[in-house]
C-alpha cells in the first residue's frame, strides 16, 4: 500500500504533512458506490470587499450570517450532510484566514476537525486554487472526483442540489468537466452565461454539451440571452476527476501546470520556494483559464434555488421584501422608502424617503450607496487600505475560540478592550514585547498566571501585567468572564504577541 505526502494544513500541528493511504474504500453517494472517491473542495478565500462594511478582510462574506440561521460557509458544509463525509471535505483558503475559519467551524461539532485545509500562500484566484487541490487529490487517487464549490452561495433546495451533483458525478466519471447552469429569471449583467449545445446521452437526467461561455454581458446582450432562451447563468460549481482537470490545465494553462509539478516535487509547504512559486502564478479564474477553452464541458440545467450573493443588491433575490420593496434588518425606523435595503446594528437607524438605496450600518463604519453604484464599494475598501485604516480589515468585535473582544477606544500609545471569556476557557500563555496590560474585572472570577505565580481576581478588582512578562488569563467559572483591558506602549497591535502554550494550536 503506497503512502502519499499531501501538502495541507493540520491545525493541531501546523505545517504537519498529512498522510493518506492508497486504496481507501470509495464513498457512497445517494446509495450508489462511485468509482474512485468523491471529495468536496470548498473555495473559501475572499478579501471581504463586496459586502463591506459587514464583511472585512479577516471576516469575508462566507463567515457572515446573511441569509438563514447560519453563516454561508457552515451552510455550504451542512449542505453536504449525508452525501460527502467531513473527512472528504477540503477547504482551500489563504494563510491569514485559515485559523479563523477553523475556529469558525467548531460550531459544527467535533466532526468538523476531520475537515482538511489546503493553504494558499497568497490568493491567486480560482485557477491556481483548484489546481493545487487537484494536485493533492490526484496524489490520493487519479480517480478522485472533485465537487468544487464556492463557500458563499445560497442554495435553498438541498435535496435538488444533491440530486444534480449525483448526476454530475456520473457524467464526470465518463471523463468530462461538468458544471451547473441556472435558468435565468431576468436579464442579468452580474452573472456569466453558458449556452447549451447538443444533449449528452446519459440515462439518469438531462445533460447537455456546453456550446459557449459568455462573461458578464451588457444589459442589451443579457436581454437577448434571456428572451432567446438556451442561455443559463454560470453557477461556478464544478464536478470532475482530479486527473481530468489537471490534464486540461496542462493543455490550457501550461505554465501553471509546470509550476504545480515543481511544487509537487518540493513536498514542503514551509519552504520559501513553495511560496514564491505559488505567488508567481497568473491570477486567473478556472472559468477563464479552462472552462471557456475546453471542448469537453457538460452542463446540467439546475433549479435548486441558487444565488451567488454577488453584492448588496442580490439580497433582493433571497430576503423577503415589504410591500414597497424594502428590506429592513436591525433597529431600523423608516418613513416612506421604496426598493431600498437598510441593515442596522444595535443602535437606531432612521431613514426617510429613500429610493433604490443601500444603507449598511456597523459600529465603526456605515455604507450609503445607490443600488446602481454599490458595486463600487471595492474602491472604498481600497482607499481604506491605502490610508492604513483598520476598517477594511477587522471589526471592532472579534470572535476568538475562547470568546471575543471589542475595541472600545484606541489612541496614540494605548488601546482599551472589553474581553469576554467563555466558561472554562483560557487565553494562551503569552507575553508582549512592547506593551503592558491592566485588567479590571467587571463580572466573574479571573484566574491569572504571571511568570511562576497564579492568583484569582474578583469583580471590582484589577491586576497589572508588565511588559515582557509571561501571563495567562483563564475563566475557571461556569459563567462568562468580562474584563476591561487597558494596553499601554509604543505599539499596541495584535501581532505583538509571543505564545508559549495554547489550547488552540496557535503556538
Amino acid at each position: 500500500m503506497t503512502r502519499f505526502n499531501i501538502l495541507c494544513y493540520d491545525f493541531c500541528n501546523p505545517w504537519k504533512i498529512a498522510h493518506f493511504d492508497e486504496g481507501v474504500m470509495p464513498i457512497i453517494a445517494n446509495g450508489i458506490e462511485e468509482e474512485g472517491m468523491v471529495h468536496a473542495v470548498i473555495l473559501a478565500g475572499g478579501r471581504g470587499t463586496r459586502f463591506w462594511p459587514l464583511s472585512r478582510e479577516n471576516c469575508p462574506k462566507q463567515m457572515l450570517h446573511i441569509v438563514g440561521e447560519d453563516t454561508l460557509l457552515r451552510q455550504t458544509i451542512k449542505r453536504l450532510n449525508g452525501f460527502i463525509p467531513f473527512d472528504h471535505i477540503w477547504i482551500v483558503t489563504t494563510d491569514h484566514l485559515a485559523q479563523d475559519i477553523r475556529f469558525h467551524l467548531d460550531f459544527l461539532g467535533n466532526d468538523a476537525n476531520k475537515i482538511h485545509f489546503i493553504i494558499e500562500p497568497s490568493g491567486r484566484n480560482t485557477g491556481p486554487a483548484v489546481a493545487l487541490a487537484a494536485t493533492i487529490l490526484n496524489q490520493i487517487s487519479p480517480d478522485s472526483i472533485m465537487v468544487v464549490m464556492p463557500s458563499d452561495h445560497i442554495i435553498r433546495d438541498t435535496k435538488a442540489f444533491q440530486d444534480k451533483v449525483h448526476l454530475a458525478i456520473e457524467a464526470a466519471m465518463q471523463g468530462y468537466l461538468v458544471t451547473f447552469g441556472i435558468p435565468p429569471t431576468r436579464p442579468e449583467t452580474a452573472y456569466g452565461y453558458i449556452r447549451l449545445g447538443q444533449p449528452f446521452r446519459i440515462s439518469t437526467g438531462e445533460v447537455f454539451h456546453a456550446e459557449g461561455f459568455f462573461e458578464k454581458p451588457e444589459l442589451k446582450t443579457a436581454e437577448i440571452f434571456f428572451h432567446q432562451g438556451g442561455y443559463y447563468w454560470n453557477s461556478g460549481i464544478f464536478v470532475w476527476r482530479a486527473s481530468k482537470i489537471l490534464h486540461e490545465i496542462e493543455n490550457h494553462l501550461p505554465s501553471l501546470y509546470e509550476g504545480l509539478k515543481h511544487i509537487e516535487k518540493l513536498n514542503d509547504v514551509r519552504s520559501e520556494t513553495f511560496r514564491e512559486t505559488y505567488s508567481s502564478f497568473e491570477n486567473i479564474s478556472i472559468d477563464h483559464g479552462v472552462m471557456e477553452k475546453s471542448r469537453e464541458v457538460l452542463v446540467i440545467p439546475s433549479d435548486f434555488g441558487w444565488s451567488d450573493l454577488g453584492n448588496w443588491t442580490a439580497l433582493s433575490d433571497v430576503l423577503e421584501r415589504d410591500e414597497e420593496g424594502n428590506i429592513f434588518r436591525g433597529e431600523v425606523l423608516d418613513v416612506g422608502s421604496e426598493n431600498s435595503t437598510v441593515i442596522g446594528c444595535d443602535r437606531v437607524l432612521a431613514t426617510i424617503g429613500l429610493k433604490e438605496m443601500i444603507v449598511v450600518d456597523t459600529p465603526d463604519a456605515t455604507l450609503i450607496s445607490s443600488k446602481d453604484m454599490v458595486h463600487e464599494v471595492r474602491k472604498v475598501v481600497e482607499t481604506l487600505k491605502r490610508n492604513h485604516r483598520e476598517e477594511h480589515r477587522i471589526h471592532r468585535t472579534v470572535e476568538r475560540p475562547w470568546g471575543s473582544y471589542t475595541v472600545l477606544e484606541k489612541g496614540d500609545g494605548y488601546k482599551i478592550k472589553k474581553i469576554s471569556l467563555n466558561p472554562g476557557a483560557k487565553l494562551s500563555l503569552q507575553l508582549h514585547r512592547r506593551r503592558s496590560e491592566h485588567w479590571v474585572i467587571l463580572s466573574g472570577i479571573a484566574k491569572v498566571t504571571t511568570e511562576d505565580q497564579t492568583y484569582f481576581v474578583h469583580a471590582n478588582q484589577s491586576t497589572y501585567i508588565p511588559v515582557n512578562t509571561k501571563h495567562r488569563l483563564e475563566n475557571p467559572e461556569k459563567i462568562p468572564l468580562h474584563i476591561i483591558e487597558v494596553q499601554n506602549g509604543d505599539y499596541v497591535e495584535e501581532d505583538d504577541i509571543e505564545r508559549f502554550d495554547d489550547e488552540y494550536g496557535r503556538t
